[in-house]
């Protein structure tokens, strides 16, 4: 093969590699957890509750994602506090951008690490206007270690074999 064909192959492969991973669409299902970063002018939403206030607040409350089904780049799941829990639904865009909308507001979403995201979410009616970012990590599945214990242990095995 010629140094010219070897050169635009090569070229071809290098910039193709970075469009190819942007396509990857993650494996969101499972349990995330996290702390949100609040600012709430009026009297909030049902995660965060307070009388009104005409001077904006600041809150943080700790949040579980729970995303139960995820089909290409569409997904289900629940968002909770401590005050309640809501339905959401999602979409990630080929850009990699999550959109997300529960029963009163929108959240737009960034993968910051494969299993960490940062949810930031808005609101705003006629009482109440809610800006907030929650950075969530992905929880480790404890159900699989005690799975493979378990097969290891069927199969004769022991953790200190390994």
């Amino acid at each position: 093969m010629s140094k010219l064909a070897t050169f635009v192959t090569l070229t071809g492969l290098i910039f193709a590699s970075p469009a190819l991973a942007q396509t990857a669409v993650p494996d969101l299902r499972g349990t995330w957890k996290g702390e949100s970063e609040t600012i709430i002018l009026g009297g909030g939403n049902p995660h965060h509750t307070a009388p009104p206030a005409t001077a904006p607040r600041l809150t943080s409350v700790p949040f579980t994602l729970t995303i139960d089904k995820q089909e290409g780049r569409r997904f289900s799941g629940t968002f909770s506090s401590p005050s309640g829990t809501e339905t959401v639904i999602a979409v990630i865009s080929h850009s990699g951008t999550i959109y997300m909308v529960d029963d009163d507001g929108y959240v737009l979403a960034t993968m910051l690490a494969p299993n960490r995201l940062e949810l930031c979410y808005l609101l705003q009616s006629p009482s109440s206007r809610v800006a907030s970012c929650t950075e969530v990590t992905k929880q480790p599945w404890p159900r699989l270690e005690h799975t493979f214990r378990t097969v290891l242990g069927f199969c004769g095995i022991g953790m200190s074999n390994l």
